[in-house]
C-alpha cells in the first residue's frame, strides 16, 4: 500500500519524465501489458497533451475543430477550404489551433500542393475522444457500439468488456438509488433512462451472448464476459422493481375532491414557482374567522364529544361458565330439482327404446330440444333451467362420472349419447330465442353393428 505521507515524485517544469520514474519496482512496468503499451506509444499521449494544454475555452475550441476536420469527409484541404470551414472563428484563433495541430502531428502541410492533410493520428484521437462530443445519455450506446463493432471485426479485448460492465453496474446503482428514494419524479425520470438502456441491451443481446459463448481460451475475455452477463441480468431484472415502486406511488397519490387535480399536479406546479414563500404572505395576513358558530354552541358540542369519547375504566370480569355444545346436524346440500327431472325423463325414454322392435323398425333418436325445453310444474322452462340442463348433458356416458354415487352418477349412467349439430335453430319460446340443435342417441342404437 502507498503511504499518503510519502510525496509523489514530481518532474521539474518544462522537462520530460519517463513512466518508469514513477514505479517503485521497474520490473512491474514490463510485467503490465497496458503500461508497456502506453510507454511505447508516446505519440498518442503527446498529441493528447498538445490538445489539452491551455485554458479550458481554448481546449474546447481545439476539440471542436478536430471533430469538424475529421467529420467533414475529406483527407486533404486547401487553405481556402479550411478558412471557409471555420469562417465563424476569428482568424488568429484558427491560426493558433492549426499551428498546434501541426506541432502535434495531427495536420501536415504539403508545400508543393499548398494543402493540409489529416494524419491517421488525428483520426485515432477523434475516435478515442468521440464520447466527449456525445450526450451523457449516449454513454451506454457508445460503449455498446464499441464492443459490438470490435466483436464483429475480431479485435475485442477484455478491457472494453470491463468498461461496458462498469457502466452497467453504475446504471444499476443509480436506478436502485432512485427506487429507494421514493420520489415520484426521480422514479419516472429513471424509468425513462432504464427503458432506453433496456432497448439498447436488447439490440446488442445477441452480440453479448456470442461474446460469452466464444470467450473460451482467453482468460481475461472469459472473466470479463462472465461479469458482463451478470451485470446485464441484474440490470434487466430491475423492471419488476420499477413497476412495484411506481404502483406504490400511484397508491399514495391523492385526488383533491372532484376537481381531478392530484397531488402530483400540485407538486409539479410548486416546482414552477420561483419563490414559494410569497404564496403564504397574503394568506397569513387574512386569517380565517369563525363567525358562523357561537361560543355557547361550540362549548356544548365540545362537552358532548368529551363525554361520549371518554374511555371507561377497565373492569374485572369472570370467565363464563362451561356450557354444553349444541347438537349439530350434518346435512348434504340438496341438488337442484332439474337434475332429477332430466335423469327421470331420460330413464322414461330408455324404457321406451328398450321395448323389442320389429325387423323394419328402428329406434329414432330424441332431440336435444325435447330434453331441455320440457315444462316444469306446468310452466315453460326458464332460461336458467335450460342452461343448467345443457351443462349436464356432457355427463352422459362420462367414464369418471359413472362411478359417482347419487343423482350425478345416475345421470351419467343413462344409456344415451349426446351429439350436437352446428345449426342454430329459432324457437317460439318466451325466454329463449335460439338454441343449438342436436340429438340424443340410445346407446343400443349407437353400438349396434352395421347390417350388410
Amino acid at each position: 500500500m502507498h503511504d499518503p505521507r510519502t510525496p509523489v515524485p514530481q518532474a521539474p517544469p518544462d522537462t520530460e519524465s519517463a513512466l518508469s520514474d514513477y514505479f517503485r519496482d521497474p520490473d512491474a512496468l514490463s510485467d503490465s501489458a497496458l503500461a508497456w503499451q502506453l510507454d511505447h506509444n508516446p505519440e498518442v499521449t503527446d498529441a493528447l497533451r498538445a490538445l489539452m494544454q491551455g485554458p479550458s475555452g481554448l481546449v474546447r475550441l481545439r476539440l471542436w475543430m478536430l471533430f469538424t476536420l475529421v467529420g467533414q469527409g475529406q483527407a486533404y484541404l486547401a487553405r481556402e477550404a479550411l478558412d471557409q470551414l471555420f469562417y465563424a472563428v476569428r482568424p488568429e484563433a484558427v491560426d493558433s489551433v492549426v499551428k498546434r495541430f501541426r506541432e502535434a502531428a495531427l495536420l501536415t502541410w504539403d508545400d508543393s500542393l499548398r494543402q493540409y492533410g489529416l494524419t491517421p493520428l488525428a483520426q485515432q484521437l477523434a475516435t478515442m475522444l468521440a464520447p466527449v462530443g456525445q450526450s451523457s445519455n449516449d454513454e451506454l450506446a457508445g460503449l455498446l457500439s464499441q464492443v459490438v463493432g470490435a466483436d464483429q471485426l475480431g479485435t475485442l479485448q477484455g478491457n472494453q468488456v470491463h468498461m461496458l460492465q462498469a457502466q452497467l453496474v453504475r446504471l444499476h446503482h443509480e436506478f436502485a438509488d432512485a427506487i429507494a428514494s421514493g420520489s415520484e419524479f426521480r422514479l419516472r425520470e429513471a424509468r425513462k433512462r432504464y427503458d432506453r438502456a433496456s432497448r439498447l441491451i436488447d439490440k446488442a443481446s445477441s452480440t453479448i451472448t456470442a461474446i460469452i459463448g466464444n470467450a473460451h481460451g482467453q482468460r481475461a475475455l472469459e472473466q470479463a464476459a462472465r461479469g458482463l452477463g451478470l451485470a446485464q441480468s441484474r440490470l434487466l431484472a430491475m423492471a419488476s422493481q420499477f413497476n412495484r415502486a411506481l404502483q406504490q406511488v400511484d397508491r399514495q397519490r391523492v385526488t383533491l375532491g372532484t376537481t381531478g387535480i392530484t397531488s402530483t399536479d400540485v407538486k409539479l406546479w410548486l416546482q414552477t414557482q420561483v419563490q414559494l414563500e410569497r404564496l403564504t404572505m397574503e394568506a397569513l395576513h387574512s386569517p380565517v374567522g369563525l363567525s358562523v358558530l357561537s361560543p355557547h354552541e361550540m362549548l356544548d358540542v365540545a362537552e358532548a364529544e368529551f363525554e361520549r369519547d371518554r374511555p371507561e375504566a377497565w373492569r374485572a370480569e369472570p370467565l363464563p361458565s362451561a356450557q354444553m355444545a349444541p347438537v349439530g346436524d350434518l346435512t348434504a346440500v340438496a341438488l337442484p330439482q332439474e337434475l332429477g327431472d332430466l335423469s327421470a325423463l331420460l330413464a322414461d325414454w330408455a324404457l321406451i327404446h328398450s321395448a323389442p322392435l320389429s325387423e323394419n323398425e328402428s329406434a329414432a333418436p330424441r332431440t336435444v330440444h325435447a330434453a331441455l325445453l320440457g315444462e316444469s310444474a306446468g310452466q315453460p322452462a326458464r332460461y336458467a333451467q335450460v342452461a343448467y340442463k345443457a351443462q349436464l348433458l356432457p355427463l352422459l356416458g362420462d367414464a369418471q362420472a359413472q362411478d359417482l354415487p347419487g343423482a350425478t352418477g345416475e345421470l351419467a349412467r343413462q344409456p344415451w349419447r349426446l351429439q350436437w349439430h352446428n345449426v342454430l335453430a329459432a324457437l317460439d319460446h318466451p325466454e329463449i330465442s335460439h338454441l343449438s340443435s342436436g340429438q340424443l342417441e340410445h346407446s343400443r342404437v349407437s353400438a349396434a353393428p352395421e347390417k350388410t
